[in-house]
C-alpha cells in the first residue's frame, strides 16, 4: 500500500509539473502573439505616416510644377 501511495503522490507531482509547463507555455504564446499584434500596429502606424509623407511630398512637387508652368506661360505672354 505504501508503494502504491508512493506511486500516486509521484503521478501527482508529475501531472502538477506537466500542468504549470503547459500554463508557462500558454502565457509565453499568449506574449508572442500580443508582441506580434504590437509590431503589426507598428509596422501599419509607420506605413500610414510614410504614406502621409509622400502625399505631401507629391502634394509639393505638383504645386511647384504647377507654378513653373504658368511662370513658363507669363514668360511666353511677354514676348
Amino acid at each position: 500500500m505504501a508503494s502504491f501511495k508512493k506511486s500516486f503522490e509521484n503521478l501527482k507531482g508529475t501531472s502538477h509539473s506537466a500542468a504549470k509547463e503547459m500554463a508557462d507555455t500558454a502565457q509565453a504564446a499568449q506574449e508572442a502573439v500580443q508582441q506580434v499584434g504590437d509590431s503589426s500596429k507598428e509596422t501599419t502606424n509607420t506605413a500610414q505616416e510614410v504614406s502621409k509623407q509622400t502625399q505631401a511630398a507629391i502634394g509639393k512637387a505638383a504645386d511647384k510644377a504647377t507654378n513653373t508652368i504658368k511662370e513658363f506661360g507669363q514668360k511666353l505672354e511677354t514676348k
